[in-house]
């Protein structure tokens, strides 16, 4: 049944603009580029389908996203496919109504280190109705945690 978690995924319903920072190397600059994300609600409320488009490394970028509630395992899940790899990323995990937090935590195919299960850790930070972040953190050669990317998002339209 449809409930009120499945309530808080009309957040990400609407036309975004978004700011992209992508860091290859924990060390390095980011690579900055701007694009749009249309987010709508699809099976009557149960999840949300996200269409992105923007640039990546100088090529066009495209990418697809798909965000639940699983009522039985009483965790958000995600999934993401995009044109720069062939593998699906798939995350779960919880949000947080009074921090505005929704923090997951998954595995991806990564064409950039070869990994098959790379582990990936996202955080959607809600600042109002028409502002969030997406962050993702990885980890590096030495093991350690840093942040892989970072997207603004600002509404333009519901």
């Amino acid at each position: 049944a449809v409930n009120e978690h499945h309530e808080f995924l009309k957040s990400f319903a609407g036309t975004w603009k978004t700011s992209v920072k992508f860091w290859m190397d924990p060390n390095g600059k980011p690579e900055e580029s701007e694009g749009t994300n249309e987010a709508r609600l699809i099976m009557g409320g149960r999840f949300v389908e996200q269409v992105f488009n923007g640039t990546a490394m100088g090529q066009p970028f495209e990418g697809r996203g798909i965000i639940g509630y699983d009522n039985m395992k009483k965790e958000y899940t995600s999934i993401w496919f995009d044109n720069m790899a062939t593998g699906i990323m798939t995350g779960s995990g919880q949000y947080n109504p009074d921090s505005k937090i929704l923090a997951a935590e998954g595995s991806m195919s990564c064409p950039l280190t070869n990994e098959t299960k790379r582990w990936y850790r996202d955080v959607a930070t809600f600042t109002d109705a028409d502002h969030y972040t997406y962050e993702t953190y990885m980890k590096g050669k030495d093991g350690q945690e840093y942040k892989a990317m970072s997207i603004a998002y600002s509404k333009v339209q519901p």
